[in-house]
Order: C-alpha cells, then sequence, then structure tokens
C-alpha cells in the first residue's frame, strides 16, 4: 500500500505541476482515485505476467480507500493527528520524530518515500487551508497555518537541508490547577496563592521557555474565572480554546490574527485584535502570547481598568520578563523610551509567575515575582515565591501590604506563604 500511496502522490504532484495548478478539493480527490486505480491495475498486470496472484475486488477496494485516504486530506499525517497524547510531530525529510504529552520523544517510522513527496504533501494541505489558500515553493519557502483540528504546522523548503515541518497539536482540554497541583508542577501554597490572586483580578504574565507549559497554566488559571464573565481570549496560534469549554467559560469569544493573502492584503495583527477586544465589552481579556506589536495595547489595557488579564511571555526567568516586555515596547509603533516602559509596566502588571522545564521533561513553577513600581528605567519586584526545579521551597521576599490584603479578601491565607519559606523572609 506504501508503494501505491507513493505513485499516487508522485504521479500527482506532476499533475499539479504540469497540467492543472489550480487542481484542488473534490477534483483532487477524483483525480487521486483515478491515478490510484492506475497505479493498481499496472501492478495487476505486472503480477499477471510474472505468474503471481492479484488482489480480489474486497481487497483491491480496501487498498484503493486507503492509498486516496493517504494522498488526499491530511494524508499520512492522520494517523498521527488522531492520536490524543502526541503533542508535536516533527518531520525532516523522512525522518519523523514525535513528543508525547508525559514528555517523550520517539522516532516514528517514515510516512513519506522522500522530500519531493513531503513538499507535495504539504502544498496540497496549504491550498485548502481553513485560513484561506497558501503558497509553499522556492519564493515562499516557509509555511505557518492552522491545520482543521486547531493544530499548528510549520513548513520549509529549499532554505534548510531538507523539507522539514513541524506540527504543534493543541488538544483544549480543560485544566485546572488542582490537575497541575498533582502533576507536581504547582505545591499547595502556590496553587491557593494563584486562584486567591484570579479571583482578585490580579494581571498576571506566565513567563518561560519552549514547552515550559505556558499556555497549560494560563487555561488552568482562566478556569477559575467566574461563568458569570464575558471572556475575550486574543491569539496568534489557536491554542487556547476557552470557547470550546461552555460549562466554564458560556461568554467566551476568541479572536485570531490573520496573515496577509497570497496578494499581500487582508492582513490582521494580534495589536489590532487586542484593540478591537476592548471594544467588545469584556471583564477579562486574555491574550495568548506577547511577544510583538500587541505588548504596549495590552500593557494599556491592563493599566486602564481591564484588571485581571492574563497573558504568557517566552523568558529566561521572572525577572527576565520585564526585560522582555521593554524591548518588545520599545520595538512597538509607539516607540515608548524605557522610562515610560517601566512606568507603564508597574501601572499594568501585578504578578509573573515563571515556569521551568526540568531536565525529566516535567514542568514546575519556580518563581512569583510581584510588580511594586519603578525608578528610572527599571521594574521593581519582589520574589514572593521561590521553588527549586526539584521541588524544594526557597526563602522569598514578603508580598507588599496591598497583595496581603488583596490576596487575603480572596481567601489566601499569607501565613502559608510564610510556610512556604523555610528560614523565614528575606528582603
Amino acid at each position: 500500500m506504501r508503494f501505491v500511496s507513493g505513485e499516487a502522490t508522485r504521479r500527482l504532484s506532476a499533475a499539479i505541476a504540469d497540467e492543472d495548478a489550480s487542481l484542488a478539493g473534490e477534483e483532487y480527490r477524483r483525480r487521486a482515485e483515478q491515478i490510484v486505480r492506475q497505479v493498481l491495475d499496472e501492478a495487476a498486470q505486472r503480477l499477471l505476467s510474472q505468474g503471481h496472484p492479484v488482489l480480489d475486488a474486497s481487497s483491491e477496494q480496501e487498498v484503493t480507500r486507503r492509498a486516496v485516504a493517504q494522498v488526499c486530506g491530511l494524508g499520512p499525517l492522520q494517523d498521527l493527528l488522531d492520536e490524543p497524547e502526541i503533542e508535536n510531530i516533527n518531520l525532516t525529510g523522512t525522518d519523523v520524530w514525535v513528543r508525547y504529552a508525559d514528555g517523550r520523544r520517539e522516532r516514528h517510522p517514515p510516512l513519506v518515500s522522500g522530500g519531493e513527496e513531503l513538499v507535495a504533501l504539504v502544498r496540497r494541505i496549504a491550498a485548502e487551508s481553513p485560513a484561506g489558500e497558501r503558497r509553499f515553493d522556492p519564493a515562499a519557502p516557509i509555511l505557518d497555518m492552522p491545520l482543521p483540528d486547531g493544530s499548528r504546522l510549520n513548513a520549509v523548503m529549499d532554505i534548510a537541508h531538507a523539507p522539514a515541518v513541524s506540527i504543534r497539536r493543541h488538544r483544549y482540554r480543560t485544566t485546572t490547577l488542582a490537575e497541575l497541583r498533582s502533576l507536581g508542577t504547582l505545591d499547595d501554597t502556590l496553587t491557593k496563592l494563584l486562584s486567591a490572586a484570579v479571583r482578585a483580578r490580579r494581571n498576571i504574565v506566565i513567563s518561560g521557555g519552549t514547552n515550559a507549559g505556558k499556555t497549560t497554566l494560563l487555561r488552568a488559571l482562566a478556569a477559575d474565572t467566574p461563568d458569570t464573565e464575558r471572556v475575550v481570549t486574543v491569539e496568534d496560534v489557536a491554542e487556547l480554546g476557552l470557547h470550546r469549554d461552555r460549562e466554564r467559560h458560556p461568554d467566551a469569544v476568541a479572536l485570531y490574527a490573520r496573515p496577509p493573502n497570497v496578494e499581500g492584503a487582508g492582513e490582521i495583527t494580534v495589536a489590532d485584535l487586542v484593540r478591537a477586544a476592548l471594544r467588545m465589552s469584556p471583564d477579562r481579556v486574555i491574550v495568548g502570547e506577547t511577544r510583538g506589536s500587541e505588548t504596549v495595547p495590552l500593557l494599556n489595557a491592563m493599566s486602564q481598568g481591564n484588571d485581571g488579564s492574563l497573558t504568557t511571555l517566552h523568558a529566561a526567568s521572572s525577572d527576565g520578563a520585564f526585560t522582555k516586555l521593554g524591548a518588545y515596547a520599545a520595538q512597538s509603533s509607539e516607540r515608548l523610551p524605557l522610562e515610560a516602559t517601566a512606568l507603564l509596566i508597574a501601572a499594568a502588571v501585578h504578578l509573573v509567575v515563571h515556569l521551568s522545564a526540568t531536565p525529566t521533561g516535567d514542568r514546575v513553577v519556580t518563581s512569583v515575582r510581584e510588580v511594586v513600581g519603578a525608578e528610572g528605567q527599571r521594574v521593581v519586584s519582589n520574589e514572593i515565591y521561590r521553588r527549586s526545579r526539584s521541588g524544594e521551597a526557597l526563602p522569598a521576599a514578603p508580598p507588599s501590604p496591598d497583595t496581603i490584603d488583596d490576596l487575603a479578601e480572596h481567601g489566601f491565607d499569607i501565613t502559608h506563604l510564610l510556610g512556604s519559606n523555610p528560614g523565614g523572609w528575606t528582603a
């Protein structure tokens, strides 16, 4: 069957290149069925000429069905996308690696016969993108697009030693702080602190490296928002899926950025969506990831009454999150100087929660930093919670009186935080 699907893919690629560049959708499927039958007929003739038996009618029909499935839709990727525990799929030429939700990374048998077949597969998927047809060719060798199930596909050709595809899965499973506690990401003290912070409508930035679990923690924090609130989420890549959980978020609107079309028109940026979200009467605005021109609009939203906002940020430490925000603000169209940026961050952000990935693939919150003000170009903060990657509680600073009062008003006993810091408070 692999030979049949591989040969059909090769012939379909040639048909698209040489005969009909617009071949797509149902017409593509009909052409695929025609070519698969042709390949099977040729194979049967070879077998007969060599005195070997051929497939019976039912077996040939099954091979045809499977081969067409391989060369239409998501083709050989579909089986991996149907596996619920797979989070990431990486293909480089014929090499296939997958990463599971528990952190395991395993090699998988090849899905294509070579780079040419992989490029043909991506081109076909791009032609049927739910966000509109996308190019993937030597003039546009980098492709980033959503798949129908919400996964994100990134592909490159010509600029790498071999065509490469990366798919990031988003299972949209509702996660709670209690579940993260059971996994060891949080301890009891931090679970209670973060829950109280969400109910107290603190603006929270979740920082960490790639695959540190930032989006998962964001979902867990959002799960603690009252179901009476109107939540508007803004994302470049569809990851959160809060609107899918109608029980916890009955009034949720999901906004997605859009790249320009093949004519270069129609782009909608995350910054555009943040501004639009503020006109939609939200109780909370949640930005999936802050990494560019949306930084200043988001900070303005946080500082102008939209308390309880949440976002994630790539940073190496909780303190480094302020440097990243400052750099993004300086690069935005507003071109804020560092002093103004520090003041804006101090007015907008209440807490930074930092996630670290352990060598074994576990995710652990290792720092919580409270913003207390700004001095010149520097954001002033207290690290009110510290934890080693192995789970050991470390000495930290006391929260400010205002933070203590806000958390206590929403059910957090400050003595729990004191107890989690052996040796007492440090300045």
